[in-house]
């Protein structure tokens, strides 16, 4: 007798375990939504992070100058030439006390052309790398400065 073969079932076929290909589209498009709406947030939150160290930095500096009896000429008298900004780029120092007119006129100044410090500017220029002394300009937006002799530091925007 031959063996005998079961016959086969009449009806809908029976599902096996996995994930179609529609399910597996379904689920990648929900992530890249997901991705697409995170990483302009993590953006924003690197870029904030990077302000305030900014702003920490220019704070330390400030306090070291006011330790001494004078002005620096750089930051070097104080051992902060090598100092980077958070985007790579050094600090910038400008000595306005007692300085020639050329000097003063590359003091930062506000929108009326006012200088925003009396004895020294201070400043990063940010993270697109660019900067004009006046903080209205539109590449010195994203400073982050030294006003009103200490009074204020942050983002030039926000002056």
């Amino acid at each position: 007798m031959s063996p005998s073969i079961p016959p086969r079932p009449i009806g809908p076929r029976r599902r096996t375990a996995g994930f179609t290909l529609i399910e597996l589209l379904l689920v990648l498009a929900i992530v890249g939504v997901l991705a697409s709406m995170a990483i302009p947030a993590v953006d924003a939150a690197i870029d904030r992070a990077k302000v305030a160290r900014a702003i920490g930095d220019i704070r330390a500096v400030q306090t070291d100058i006011a330790g001494l009896d004078s002005l620096p000429v750089s930051l070097a008298t104080i051992s902060r030439a090598g100092l980077l900004d958070p985007w790579g780029r050094p600090y910038v120092y400008l000595r306005l006390a007692g300085a020639s007119r050329a000097v003063i006129g590359q003091a930062r100044k506000d929108r009326f052309l006012v200088p925003l410090n009396s004895d020294y500017d201070l400043y990063s220029v940010g993270r697109d790398g660019n900067s004009r002394p006046p903080i209205t300009a539109s590449p010195s937006r994203d400073d982050v400065l030294r006003a009103n002799n200490g009074g204020f530091i942050g983002r030039a925007s926000r002056y």
